[in-house]
């Protein structure tokens, strides 16, 4: 999730996101999809280890103002009424404000939140991946769905499917590799109506085959990158496999070059850090499914 601000095309999907069917909006993939390569609904009791490792904070990046840790206080599961509409349950990640923690390596947060990924569990190389998701407005939340490919970054390349930071009508997707990594250019928008904006469920997607990238909201088109608007700026890093990430960061170099908050956190203002405290930040993904195919 490296952080990303100048964006050279911004689509505004006011009209096309007005026009998607409740379906497209609400529905369950289908479980009988013979292509399905990875599927999970976060219907159990709690995270699917066998398909989901919890990334515990190692290093730094981004000026992000959180520890990641592996807790069912900030990674667990919900049915019923606090799944919020999701119909088998939901993961919830939820970042907790705890000043003065302490990293096993010494490094000192005030934060806490969680980090998933399928790293050598599961990855796909073209194909399509989507998810459910849901979030809470908090300008300095920096929740993403995303994936990486499996070695050094970025020549490795980056895919960011879904990036939010707290302003409610829109999100973001972005590609990073070899001369195109941190403030890349391939990077796009998408506005959405007033009355139904990032709090509520979407579906985020990616169609990835060989020399294309298309980059969808509840079904509808919002950025396509080609392979020659990629080597305009260096190497193509997405024919190789990638992973699947899932994360809730909290401040850091892209809220703050969003909202330009200083205090009392980088990309963090008083109004987050109170939401953070009354613990009502969430970052909810209903499903997430990853179909292949050889394009």
């Amino acid at each position: 999730m490296a952080y990303c601000i100048r964006s050279t095309t911004v689509l505004i999907l006011l009209g096309i996101l007005s026009a998607c069917t409740q379906t497209e909006q609400t529905s369950r993939p289908k479980d009988s999809e013979s292509n399905i390569v990875f599927f999970d609904d976060f219907s159990g009791p709690g995270l699917d280890r066998s398909k989901w490792n919890v990334i515990v904070t190692g290093f730094n990046v981004n000026n992000e103002q959180q520890a990641y840790v592996d807790s069912s206080a900030t990674i667990y599961t919900v049915k019923g009424d606090r799944a919020e509409g999701a119909e088998n349950g939901a993961l919830v990640i939820e970042p907790i404000y705890l000043p003065g923690f302490v990293t096993a390596d010494g490094q000192k947060f005030d934060f806490l939140s969680g980090r998933i990924d399928t790293k050598d569990k599961m990855d796909f190389t073209y194909g399509s991946a989507s998810a459910r998701i849901r979030m809470t407005e908090g300008p300095g939340l920096w929740p993403a769905f995303w994936a990486l490919g499996n070695g050094d970054w970025p020549v490795t390349g980056e895919i960011d499917i879904m990036e939010y930071v707290g302003e409610v009508d829109w999100t973001g997707v972005a590609l990073h590799g070899p001369g195109y990594s941190g403030e890349t250019p391939l990077v796009n928008k998408v506005y959405f109506r007033k009355d139904f904006d990032v709090t509520q469920w979407h579906v985020y997607s990616l169609d990835w085959t060989k020399d294309q990238l298309n980059f969808k909201v509840d079904g509808a088109l919002m950025y396509r990158v080609t392979r020659p608007m990629v080597e305009n700026y260096g190497k193509w890093a997405f024919d190789n496999p990638k992973y699947l990430i899932l994360n809730l960061a909290l401040g850091g170099a892209y809220p703050f070059k969003t909202n330009g908050v200083k205090k009392p956190y980088n990309g963090i203002p008083e109004s987050t850090l109170q939401l953070i405290r009354d613990k009502k930040a969430r970052f909810m993904i209903d499903w997430v499914k990853v179909t292949g195919n050889d394009k």
